[in-house]
């Protein structure tokens, strides 16, 4: 287990928890959890994606627990989460399924955000009935469901087997990341953040993603290039939104557009200018807005009002015209970062 080393200050330094308790997922996985809020607020469910961390969510926790009840836990062999040898997607769905039955009260809803490969554990578990029991409405950030290697942009040449072997091995390495060094940092900028992002947040997210295993770092990223979970976009039957980067590399707009395309209920497709992959760091106010937006709509008095027959979202059949395309004004995403 890693935790990524102290910050001293500023926003993405991740808050103390209400409380912390330890979730047992389907195969004995022990998973780290932290509630943060006050009680009897509305919840929301935050997972984080590969290499990350709870500490990823700093910014949310911090804006979001004056007013919600915010859980985020430690995906398997992540932060304070033990490694296990089963890496698979059935074990990501496992684990959320775990979380929301020892965070949440019978039938209670949440609204359920993932990033990257913490939205692809929402797709994993899209049939499951803990999520079908509690989730309101998910947001699915910077993700996609198949095709990952093929799509990435992180090497800079034309699409092809070429590429998509060097991104493999890119992706794939075993080699350690070593201290965050200046250098560290903009390697990692130019593969997953845009170029306008702010150095705390390169900071930040670099002490993250170096204090991830580099064995469980190789594994995930086996699971990630084999990945096909558009069968389980199909299933995802609650109201979806999606947010993409338009700069993001590790998982291009192609990615969020298919999501949206494919999703039975999505409820928004947001394109945010000139971020990269980790968009809850590069602007943290836009994501922030949008998990607020659907606990206001799906998980409050509003929501109960849809679950009982007064629309839940829009039903999508693959009509673009059903697909709100939003790009939000970059001062804005400067103003976030």
């Amino acid at each position: 287990m890693s935790r990524p080393a102290a910050l001293a200050a500023g926003p993405y330094v991740p808050p103390a928890a209400a409380r912390e308790l330890t979730a047992v997922s389907a195969d004995g996985a022990r998973l780290h959890v932290e509630v943060h809020g006050p009680e009897g607020a509305p919840a929301v469910v935050l997972a984080h994606g590969w290499t990350c961390s709870t500490a990823f969510w700093a910014a949310q926790l911090r804006d979001l627990a004056v007013d919600h009840r915010v859980i985020a836990y430690d995906q398997r062999g992540h932060g304070r989460s033990p490694a296990n040898p089963a890496c698979t997607t059935d074990a990501l769905a496992d684990d959320l399924e775990a979380v929301l039955a020892a965070t949440l009260a019978p039938g209670e809803k949440a609204v359920l955000a993932g990033h990257s490969m913490g939205g692809m554990t929402i797709i994993a578990a899209a049939d499951r009935p803990g999520l079908q029991e509690h989730a309101a409405a998910v947001l699915l950030c910077s993700t996609g469901a198949s095709r990952l290697v093929a799509e990435s942009t992180v090497v800079p040449i034309r699409a092809g087997r070429l590429r998509t072997a060097l991104t493999r091995r890119v992706l794939g390495s075993r080699a350690p990341l070593g201290p965050v060094t200046p250098l560290a940092q903009r390697i990692l900028k130019y593969a997953t953040m845009g170029a306008r992002t702010a150095p705390q947040a390169v900071e930040a997210c670099a002490r993250i993603v170096h204090a991830c295993p580099r064995r469980v770092r190789h594994a995930w990223s086996q699971v990630l290039d084999a990945l096909d979970l558009d069968h389980g976009v199909r299933r995802l039957r609650v109201p979806a939104a999606v947010v993409v980067g338009t700069a993001d590399r590790l998982t291009p707009p192609v990615h969020a557009r298919a999501l949206a395309a494919a999703l039975p209920q999505c409820v928004g497709l947001t394109e945010l200018p000139g971020l990269g992959h980790m968009t809850p760091m590069e602007a943290p106010e836009a994501i922030t807005a949008k998990i607020r937006e659907l606990v206001t709509e799906y998980a409050g008095p509003r929501g109960a009002d849809r679950a009982n027959g007064d629309g839940g979202g829009k039903d999508n059949d693959n009509d673009d015209a059903r697909i709100d395309d939003v790009r939000i004004d970059d001062a804005r995403i400067g103003e976030g970062a």
